[in-house]
């Protein structure tokens, strides 16, 4: 059970009891006539030999209220696009597929480019504004949500209390984040509590007080890949194509939409994913590559804030950043004691002193290319750019999904 506590920048809705499934869904199902509501499932073939997808695929036959299912497939050949369509086609929702890296949607990101439009490389931010675009060419959907596709532990209801604070008509967000634990024999999130907050608050401690960093620290967890929006801020959003997409998108949100207008929901008791390695050898890999492209996202939003960043700067707030994530670290270590978790102070306070290199990484990679920008351009601007867009959009997932 979850406490009840309201505090921070942003609306917070708890799991107060169990509720039974059916009546929050059957209030969806009503809500669904008036604010239809389209998933995206963002897919790389790999997780099909995983414990969530198969899971995944078992609960949303029983989901009444979805107007369309999207499955985009990133990193997928030919073989494992058939192989997709498929695994998928057992569903009655009969999902659309958009293979990300198949040669119709690839000559898209090409005109794009041909028209001053950078869509970066494949990966979950390419191929979630891919579907995004899509839901808005469909013109059938007022609500979006998105999940990732490796939950071992998803239910069912973990997708309904996510879409229900943006569905239903009484409530009215635009924007809802979701959270939960994290927590088998031991804490997990490991970027998130050892990188993410200290260095929200060592910024803090930095450069004084921010509202936007205030909005950041209300999350309960950043890095939390489920949210869901009306399809009327998915057109604003710019999107990063980086591992910054949960903090970018954020940072988009805070820029195009009310505070009062923004959420977070407790999606499940615990959840269960596959958990990201930790290379200190090989900083462009793992939860480091994670760490820095994160780091990159904020310092860019704090910069184009009016907050000049130097070496300087840097050198103060890797020392700050230290101290802070050795006091969370001490705080885990009692948390974990008093629940009878196994937990390693070793193993954590290495881990924050690796997640150093991700300030010194993201801050010379900032330092050397100020303006650079990895946020794909919001919708309005690509259909200022190609006026046909979304017709060459639906017609290329037609084509690609025609048997």
């Amino acid at each position: 059970m979850s406490d009840f506590f309201q505090n921070g920048e942003i609306a917070t809705f708890h799991r107060l009891r169990h509720r039974d499934i059916s009546e929050i869904e059957a209030e969806l199902e009503e809500a669904a006539r008036h604010r239809p509501v389209s998933l995206v499932l963002p897919y790389i073939p790999v997780e099909l030999k995983g414990a969530g997808l198969p899971r995944i695929v078992e609960e949303l036959p029983h989901v009444k209220y979805l107007k369309n299912i999207i499955v985009t497939i990133g990193n997928a050949n030919a073989e494992e696009f058939k192989e997709a369509k498929n695994f998928f086609s057992v569903l009655p929702q009969k999902p659309k597929l958009i293979w990300c890296t198949g040669p119709g949607i690839e000559k898209l990101y090409s005109l794009f480019s041909e028209h001053g439009i950078n869509v970066g490389e494949d990966g979950k931010g390419r191929s979630a504004w891919t579907a995004y675009g899509y839901i808005l060419a469909l013109e059938d959907s007022d609500v979006i949500a998105l999940h990732d596709c490796d939950i071992a532990s998803y239910g069912r209801d973990l997708l309904a209390r996510l879409c229900y604070p943006v569905a239903n008509p009484t409530i009215d967000f635009e924007f809802c984040k979701g959270y939960y634990s994290r927590i088998t024999d031991r804490l997990h999130g490991r970027v998130t509590r050892l990188f993410v907050s200290p260095l929200i608050r060592a910024l803090k401690a930095t450069l004084g007080p921010n509202r936007f960093l205030d909005y950041l620290d209300s999350f309960r967890y950043i890095l939390a890949g489920e949210f869901s929006m009306g399809t009327e801020l998915a057109r604003r959003i710019r999107i990063p194509g980086d591992w910054g997409i949960e903090v970018g998108v954020l940072a988009e949100v805070h820029r195009n939409c009310a505070l009062r207008r923004i959420c977070q929901a407790d999606l499940a008791d615990n959840y269960e994913h596959k958990h990201q390695s930790l290379t200190f050898e090989n900083p462009d890999k793992g939860l480091l590559k994670m760490g820095t492209d994160i780091a990159k996202c904020i310092f860019r939003t704090m910069a184009s804030m009016g907050y000049t960043l130097t070496n300087e700067f840097f050198v103060s707030l890797r020392a700050s950043y230290l101290r802070m994530a050795q006091d969370l670290i001490a705080l885990y270590a009692c948390d974990s004691r008093i629940n009878g978790l196994n937990y390693d102070r070793h193993a954590e306070g290495s881990a924050a002193e690796a997640f150093v290199q991700c300030i010194v990484r993201g801050g010379n990679q900032f330092l050397e290319a100020p303006v650079e920008s990895p946020y794909l351009p919001n919708w309005n601007r690509v259909v200022s750019a190609v006026p046909n867009v979304f017709e060459r959009l639906i017609s290329t997932v037609q084509e690609d999904n025609r048997d």
